[in-house]
């Protein structure tokens, strides 16, 4: 069985979160992945740049910031459960590009969601070949879901 952890560390509720989680769920499905756990943490602007600036040495926040535990043979779990990781969400971020791109911030959640968690799986966009890859793969999740720009 999957599971997906969600925790909020702002100082508000986001009702959005209800949905992202069933699309992540759905990206699960998508992917025929079973017995995956990871988390999803919603922090602020400060936060994040933190997160950043120690552990990628970008003096900036960002949008979404990824650690994927099977980025590291070290991680040993002693179950059967698949650990990806924990995906860290800048609601401050998301607000802002919401309103800069023009839709919902249901849209901006759920796309950095997905896109975090093909991260965790192991897909990048260095090169245009991956790029498409892996947002060919985050469209095909949301479009599925009805969330579209």
């Amino acid at each position: 069985m999957n599971k997906i952890e969600v925790f909020v560390q702002v100082g508000e509720e986001i009702e959005e979160l209800e949905t992202v989680e069933k699309v992540l769920y759905s990206a699960l499905d998508k992917e025929k992945l079973d017995n995956v756990s990871f988390n999803l943490i919603i922090v602020d602007n400060k936060y994040i740049h933190e997160l950043n600036k120690t552990y990628r040495d970008i003096d900036r926040e960002t949008d979404v910031i990824t650690f994927a535990l099977e980025d590291d043979d070290t991680v040993i779990n002693g179950s059967d459960e698949r650990v990806l990781g924990d995906i860290y969400i800048s609601l401050d971020k998301a607000k802002s590009q919401a309103e800069e791109y023009g839709h919902s911030l249901l849209r901006e959640l759920s796309f950095l969601a997905v896109h975090g968690f093909y991260h965790l799986l192991g897909y990048d966009h260095m090169t245009k070949e991956d790029e498409e890859v892996m947002f060919g793969k985050q469209k095909e999740v949301l479009e599925a879901y009805g969330i579209t720009r």
